[in-house]
């Protein structure tokens, strides 16, 4: 169990807010950390870590589950290691128990990076990817994206086409995890579009039954290598304000950036 004076005074989270919060596994090293992280987790989560075959993943598992955990009781009182979760029908978890019920979370990590995003009664995803990972990924967007954002990525010069596909991706992902449904819901019924100074603009298949002016996205690019996008459920035109804060869980933290949208 954590000391109460190891954590952070509750902050507060208003509902035109969503907080960001993003750490980089692989450079968190400090026994006394990453023996901190381990305490926090349910037994049915270190089981789940053990599993992995590979240190860096074991870590990357380790950090951002923790991850999760601590941050939320940023927002509630309760100790990190109390929290308690449910999945729906597709596997997102949720917040169990009356306490911190209001907070919805999504968790998403790549190599190098995990990233937490948080509201107050809002449905949010959040995806990051390592937009430089070698291997040829353009080619999945001719099976899963939408046509009209294959013609817009094919458009572009061949330099571009790696970067743009991951600004789809990761977008994609967002929607999908905010809806809480995964890859139930098939990539090619929704379409994103990229303006140079707008921020991406979401229209749907008629069979996918949902409306763009329901929601909102951002996109971050916290390192030369991420690329993060965030979708929240929030009418379009409505003030947003994203917080994003780069952390060492437990550690010294560095100044919050907002991003605020409209």
């Amino acid at each position: 169990m954590l000391a109460n004076s190891s954590l952070p005074a509750l902050m507060s989270l208003a509902s035109d807010e969503v907080h960001v919060w993003l750490t980089e596994p692989e450079q968190i090293s400090e026994p006394r950390l990453l023996e901190a992280y381990g305490r926090v987790l349910s037994a049915q989560e270190r089981e789940k870590q053990r599993r992995f075959h590979f240190e860096r993943h074991q870590r990357q598992y380790l950090v951002s589950h923790a991850l999760v955990r601590l941050t939320l009781s940023r927002y509630a009182p309760v100790a990190p290691e109390a929290w308690s979760f449910r999945t729906n029908a597709y596997g997102r978890p949720e917040v169990l128990g009356e306490t911190g019920s209001r907070l919805r979370f999504n968790l998403s990590h790549s190599d190098g990076m995990a990233v937490i995003a948080v509201t107050l009664d809002a449905d949010v995803g959040v995806d990051v990817e390592d937009s430089l990972r070698p291997g040829e990924v353009v080619g999945l967007a001719d099976s899963y994206f939408a046509r009209s954002e294959v013609t817009a990525l094919r458009a572009l010069p061949a330099s571009h086409q790696q970067e743009r596909f991951f600004e789809y991706w990761t977008l994609k992902e967002a929607y999908i995890k905010a809806r809480g449904m995964g890859l139930a819901l098939p990539l090619e019924q929704f379409a994103f579009e990229l303006q140079p100074g707008q921020l991406p603009r979401i229209s749907f298949d008629p069979r996918l039954r949902d409306e763009p002016e329901a929601w909102q996205f951002a996109q971050l690019r916290p390192s030369a290598r991420h690329m993060v996008a965030l979708a929240v459920r929030r009418p379009r035109g409505q003030a947003l304000k994203v917080r994003s804060q780069r952390i060492v869980p437990l550690g010294q933290e560095e100044p919050a950036e907002l991003l605020a949208l409209t």
